[in-house]
């Protein structure tokens, strides 16, 4: 390991070296310039539009290039890779995911400004998302906003998808449009996208694909059971799976004022597990699992009289369910249609059964106003939940609902100064009323920017959390996890501050945070008194498993210590290096009902040291060939967990290249050869089941894609371009 660093420093120092001695000029930074169609444009934070420099509260961006150069399969490997903030951990039930400490229940996820909705047993399901219909990400952490309500109390991630038109632009394309990309790697890993896009008139169409197929992968033979470790096990590290989806939006421009669009999606996937009868202490399983999801919306822009005001009107309609299919005869413990507890229900091989169907319907109004010297957000949503659950809730179903009205003022006292101040005010079904401000604060001092922020947060229980009552044995162990409706809400005070500095070679940034919760919700171990009597007088193991109750409780309070800084500089025409590094510390009390005291721990998964970095070298050799490289590290230091072991350090190493052929103005087709390495030096956590792992990477891996482009139209210039079109000299 050690020579293995000691030439990848190598390597490094030599690069850095021939760039440092690279010829310098202003023409290189112009055609750096020139390559982007448009400034880096950002819209989470506040809801409007805002060069990314001059952002009002702190943004960090993963552009389209970065994303072509990195070339992540996945939006886990993407956002672990080119961020240092996030931790994984994929599993079949989704990624458990972490941002600043927080887990999946705090992170607002965005898809062009809308909640995904995919939640299986408190973890996102991110394969909902395409990589390859991805233009930009943007990241704002912390409840920093009052445009986002619940679930945003570690912090929001807008997927920002690519258009047919974008209307900063000042060209409006007419004609079609095909992209295809094709990638395939090791342990039978397939990724396909299809894009059609088609432009007539005031009409555009967008119809976008996406499969997904691994065989999965297997780090270890070796499982703890029954006191004792086999060798032998069949259980993989990650379980074979495939999925797909297709998506349409319709947009339709009667006026130059007005847009209107209507969108759909379908989604599909399946888990293989694997079975293996020759030990029944293991987790055997005789059932695979099935998720179909699908979504409509519809909604529209109206651009004022004036031409800065813009009101918007979104609808939205999201199902997720998810099934048992069985493989095997099963006798399973469970539910029936009444809600009674009983033994032995017996499930054939073919057959299904629901788990959960969680529906949701939101309407969102938001207006945006330019006054004198700021910008005023008003909206108002409303937000209607349904969860179907015969198996794993008392009655079956359970329902809620959320409205929030909402305002935002973007104020510019001073050309250097600007102060955004915001009020969200909540009511919930089942909790109330509640009020949470905002106030963030940006001075401008050339080529700095100095922010600070404080926000609260607020967050009423999920319907799972509330009602859920789930058995589950696995390994020696079999768990009654128990929902709770004597929850309290959620709250969080979150503050921050940040220098930023952005030259024209060098992009550097610090910000430290302190985020504290109370009343927060996690699942913990209670006395087995605590399971209602109607499992218990129905449940009648044969006494090899051990019975552990947990419920969801509230936590007295929790909190989370942290500092992120990025770096980015160009050496030369067509070379950056760059690197994020996260520091964290968290803690939380909870309350231990089996000892009657409180415990400080630590919350699960977290870790004091994450950090990536990366060297980009890009070099057009000809007209029609354009070559890059970019050789990246990720790594962190020890997770915590509360039981079943820490994850271990780990460092990984990956190197992807591109090979652009074809010009756009000479040719309708355009190709791009992608290939690469990941985990370079074949590290992997050998960990034995069920424990933790620090990763789980299968060693290394080699992938190879072909991305086809075809554009055939013309494009024609607007009358009127869009304001934003004037910061393009700026930046």
């Amino acid at each position: 390991m050690r020579k293995e660093r000691r030439l990848t420093t190598i390597i490094l120092g030599v690069a850095c070296m021939f760039a440092a001695h690279a010829q310098q000029t202003d023409t290189a930074r112009t055609d750096s310039v020139r390559t982007e169609a448009l400034p880096e444009v950002v819209v989470t934070g506040t809801g409007t539009e805002h060069l990314l420099r001059n952002a009002p509260v702190q943004t960090e961006i993963i552009s389209r290039k970065m994303l072509d150069s990195y070339g992540g399969r996945s939006i886990e490997e993407i956002l672990a890779g080119l961020t240092a903030s996030f931790a994984f951990s994929e599993g079949d039930m989704g990624s458990q995911m972490q941002l600043g400490g927080l887990g999946n229940n705090y992170i607002l996820i965005l898809i062009d400004g809308k909640r995904i909705h995919g939640d299986v047993g408190g973890e996102n399901d991110l394969g909902l998302i395409d990589p390859q219909n991805i233009e930009r990400i943007e990241i704002v952490k912390g409840a920093q906003s009052a445009l986002y309500g619940s679930d945003a109390m570690a912090g929001v991630v807008n997927i920002i998808t690519r258009k047919v038109r974008d209307e900063r632009s000042a060209v409006k394309d007419e004609g079609l449009q095909i992209d295809n990309s094709t990638r395939y790697g090791s342990y039978n890993d397939l990724r396909q996208h299809n894009g059609v896009a088609l432009a007539v008139g005031p009409v555009t169409s967008y119809t976008n694909f996406q499969l997904q197929h691994t065989d999965g992968w297997q780090n270890t033979a070796e499982e703890y059971t029954e006191a004792q470790v086999i060798t032998d096990s069949r259980n993989k590290t990650v379980n074979a799976y495939t999925l797909w989806q297709v998506a349409e939006r319709l947009t339709y421009t009667p006026r130059k004022d007005i847009e209107l669009y209507a969108e759909g999606t379908y989604y599909t996937k399946s888990i293989h597990r694997p079975q293996d009868g020759r030990h029944p202490s293991c987790d055997v399983y005789t059932y695979d699992l099935m998720y179909r999801n699908a979504s409509a919306s519809m909604g529209g822009k109206w651009k004022l009289a004036n031409g800065t005001d813009v009101v918007t009107l979104d609808v939205d309609w999201n199902k997720h369910a998810y099934y048992y299919t069985y493989t095997a005869t099963t006798l399973t413990d469970g539910y029936d249609p009444q809600g009674n507890f009983t033994n032995y229900f017996p499930y054939f091989a073919g057959q299904t059964s629901l788990q959960s169907d969680q529906q949701r319907l939101m309407a969102h109004l938001k207006g945006v106003f330019a006054l004198q010297a700021s910008v005023l957000s008003v909206g108002a949503e409303y937000r209607y939940d349904y969860l179907n659950a015969p198996m794993r809730t008392a009655t079956g179903t359970a329902d809620d609902w959320t409205a929030a009205l909402y305002a935002q003022d973007e104020w510019n006292p001073l050309a250097w100064l600007n102060i955004t101040a915001g009020l969200r005010l909540n009511q919930n079904g089942g909790f109330g009323f509640r009020a949470t401000p905002k106030v963030s604060t940006m001075l401008s001092l050339g080529d700095f920017r100095v922010r600070a922020g404080w926000s609260q947060g607020f967050k009423t229980p999920t319907t799972k959390e509330l009602h859920y009552r789930y058995l589950h044995t696995m390994g020696s162990s079999t768990f009654f996890n128990l929902g709770n409706t004597d929850l309290k809400a959620q709250g969080s005070t979150y503050v921050s501050a940040g220098v930023e500095y952005r030259g024209e070679r060098l992009t550097a940034s610090v910000t430290g945070y302190h985020n504290r919760l109370d009343n927060m919700i996690a699942l913990v171990n209670v006395p087995l008194s605590e399971i209602p009597h109607d499992i218990t007088s129905a449940y009648s193991g044969d006494g090899s498993s051990a019975i552990v109750a947990r419920k969801y409780m509230n936590m007295e309070d929790a909190r989370t210590l942290g500092v992120d800084a990025n770096l980015s500089y160009t050496f030369a025409e067509g070379m950056t290096a760059g690197g994020n590094y996260s520091w964290l510390d968290t803690q939380a009390h909870e309350y231990n009902t089996q000892h009657d005291r409180l415990e400080e721990v630590v919350i699960d998964g977290t870790a004091h040291h994450k950090w990536n970095a990366y060297l980009i070298w890009n070099h057009r050799f000809h007209k029609k060939y354009k070559l890059g490289a970019n050789l990246s590290t990720r790594g962190s230091s020890r997770r915590y967990y509360q039981n079943n072991g820490d994850g271990a350090p780990f460092q990984l190493w990956r190197l992807n290249t591109t090979h652009d052929l074809g010009t756009a103005t000479s040719h309708p087709f355009t190709y791009r050869i992608e290939a690469g390495v990941d985990n370079i030096f074949n590290y992997v956590d050998r960990t034995m089941h069920p424990y933790h792992l620090g990763t789980n990477s299968p060693g290394r891996t080699v992938y190879a894609a072909v991305v086809v482009h075809f554009k055939q139209g013309k494009s024609v210039k607007l009358n009127k371009m869009s304001n934003l079109k004037t910061y393009e000299n700026e930046d």
